[in-house]
């Protein structure tokens, strides 16, 4: 279980400024998303789990985009825009300026590290403190650490300095020990250190690695704590990386849920967002997305080839091959194969939506059942009815959109149109193939019936030279013999 630390000594500076250019995206890097949450939503409600007295984010690339979604993911937080002066020891120099007077302790985030655990933040925290270090550095040790900075240590193992992957030595990159972002510093000689970071670097950026030289040089202690996984410590610099994140974190999730009681076939292709929720005794089968907030309820079957995004699932309920967003199934209830579920469907207690079936703004009551190949639209639909092979609601006239009302009991025939706006009364029943344009009375039989016509000769005129004219022409002229003969032999 994660530790809270209820700490007014300890505050929390996130950097969100960078562009990514390595993402090659129009959307900033910290809000690619991943597990439903944008990179930094994850850093923010890690270092909430902290409970610090300051949450200080630091924004510059497109600046409102990521300090709207910042807010939105944690709304007590402080947005300080960076200035023109590019590199991480600035964004951090500006982020002090909202913490005047404090003296506890720093915790510098990155926003493109969404897999940090609370658990590793608060074993950092205790190292610093019981170590009294000016600064405590996370690393962590990587097979490839191709793009990161490197941890240079002293020949004692202490750490002497941090360089990154552009100004690293061939003996410096060869390091495989690398900074994982994450520090935490005492605020005084935070203050005292860094407006000495220069910029004589290949970047010509303020390095905040820079304050790590600064401290050994003032003679400060700088600590180090390793990473207990370092999968969990790596920054998000493209699409690789990004998608080697999400596994990750999904790979975490539905282990989660797994210990927690859900029976989960292939966690390989099955994706769970953190934001969702599973009861114990669950069945999740293969090839199945539950996302958002999405909740599904003790004994339900969900899957396989299932994608639920911000459902309710009921206890008991089975959902098979179907999609469905922002719907509610019901305990007990049965959702597929092949159906979609649109914005604003309920499907009650023990009702079920079969295959092929679109549901969309429509409330389907107990024990109700719409078997296939049906379009249910602004419908509400009582208990205890079924809907024939091919119902459909026409709810939109070309520029509004009208309800159905069908009540208890209703049975209908196959092949039916309620043209909306019209009511269908309890126990009611229609015909085969009826177009229902008018308000049913309970009990009623409604049916739409034109006799039928058939014109002879219709296809050899119409379509000559066809093959279905050669074969018709073919069957009359059969019919006509066989008609001759038999008035030979009634003769």
């Amino acid at each position: 279980m994660t530790e809270n630390i209820v700490d007014a000594r300890l505050a929390v500076i996130v950097l969100a400024a960078g562009q990514g250019t390595r993402m090659k995206s129009s959307v900033p890097k910290v809000l690619h998303r991943i597990g439903g949450r944008s990179l930094v939503g994850h850093v923010l409600e890690t270092a909430a789990s902290l409970s610090p007295e300051r949450v200080v984010v630091v924004v510059r690339h497109e600046r409102d985009l990521v300090a709207e979604a910042v807010v939105d993911a944690a709304p007590g937080v402080v947005v300080v825009d960076q200035d023109h002066v590019p590199g991480t020891g600035r964004a951090v120099e500006m982020a002090l300026e909202q913490l005047p007077g404090f003296d506890g302790d720093i915790l510098v985030l990155s926003g493109d590290v969404p897999l940090i655990e609370a658990d590793t933040l608060a074993g950092l925290v205790r190292t610093h403190r019981d170590g009294a270090a000016a600064a405590t550095v996370l690393s962590a040790r990587v097979d490839d650490a191709t793009g990161y900075g490197r941890v240079i240590r002293d020949p004692d193992g202490a750490v002497q300095r941090i360089v990154e992957q552009k100004d690293a030595t061939a003996a410096e990159a060869s390091v495989s020990e690398i900074n994982a972002g994450v520090y935490v510093f005492q605020a005084p000689a935070l203050r005292a250190h860094i407006s000495l970071i220069g910029t004589a670097n290949v970047q010509g950026e303020m390095y905040l690695t820079d304050v790590v030289a600064l401290l050994r040089d003032s003679r400060l202690a700088v600590a180090v704590s390793m990473a207990p996984d370092a999968a969990t410590a790596l920054g998000v610099n493209d699409r690789v990386q990004l998608a080697e994140a999400a596994r990750v974190l999904n790979a975490r999730t539905v282990r989660k849920w797994q210990l927690a009681g859900a029976t989960i076939l292939d966690p390989a292709t099955t994706w769970i967002d953190v934001t969702a929720k599973l009861a114990p005794d669950v069945t999740v089968l293969p090839n199945t997305h539950i996302l958002r907030a999405t909740v599904i309820d003790e004994g339900a079957t969900v899957g396989p080839d299932t994608s639920l995004v911000d459902c309710e699932v009921g206890a008991g309920a089975t959902v098979t091959r179907a999609d469905a967003t922002l719907a509610v199934i019901g305990a007990g209830a049965n959702v597929g194969p092949f159906a979609y579920l649109r914005p604003g469907t309920y499907l009650g207690e023990n009702g079920k939506i079969g295959t092929f079936v679109e549901t969309k703004n429509s409330t389907i009551g107990a024990g109700s059942k719409v078997p296939h190949l049906s379009y249910i639209g602004d419908t509400r639909i009582g208990t205890g009815v079924n809907l024939g092979a091919g119902a459909i609601t026409a709810n939109y006239d070309d520029i509004t959109k009208h309800r159905t009302e069908i009540g208890d009991e209703v049975h209908t025939g196959s092949h039916n149109v309620f043209v909306a706006p019209v009511r269908i009364g309890d126990g009611a029943k229609t015909g085969a193939g009826a177009v229902i344009r008018k308000d049913v009375p309970a009990g009623a039989l409604a049916l739409s019936i034109a006799p039928q016509r058939n014109i002879e000769g219709w296809v050899e005129t119409n379509r000559p030279g066809t093959a279905a004219a050669h074969v018709a022409a073919q069957a009359r002229s059969a019919q006509k013999a066989d008609d001759g003969a038999q008035e030979s032999e009634d003769g």
